[in-house]
């Protein structure tokens, strides 16, 4: 069954990596522009090591290669995750739904 959520449930967005440096940590900083550019101010954007992911996790974006590490730490999570850690167009989508209030589908 595939996951999804509002984006209304989501407070928190984490975006996992494997040791919480590096690229993703500027992929974290894209999001937050884009939320803020879309006037998205109600959530917050987090970096953290897929070893630190809290059990009760309701939102992940991570690198396609790591989603079974991230879907191990929160196995309830919604987990959408990536190809490139710049301009991928998951990164577009997922603002288009804070700002159209539409479900966010695990992919």
């Amino acid at each position: 069954m595939t996951k999804s959520v509002h984006p209304s449930e989501i407070k928190t967005i984490i975006l996992a990596c494997e040791a919480g440096i590096g690229s993703s940590l500027m992929s974290v900083n894209s999001l937050k522009k884009k939320l803020k550019a879309a006037k998205v101010t109600d959530v917050n954007v987090i970096h953290k090591a897929t070893a630190t992911i809290p059990k009760n996790a309701k939102f992940i974006i991570c690198h396609n290669g790591i989603k079974g590490s991230v879907r191990a730490s929160a196995p309830d999570a919604v987990i959408v995750g990536f190809q490139m850690f710049f301009n991928d167009p998951v990164f577009d989508k997922i603002v288009k739904a804070f700002v159209e209030g539409t479900e966010i589908v695990e992919n």
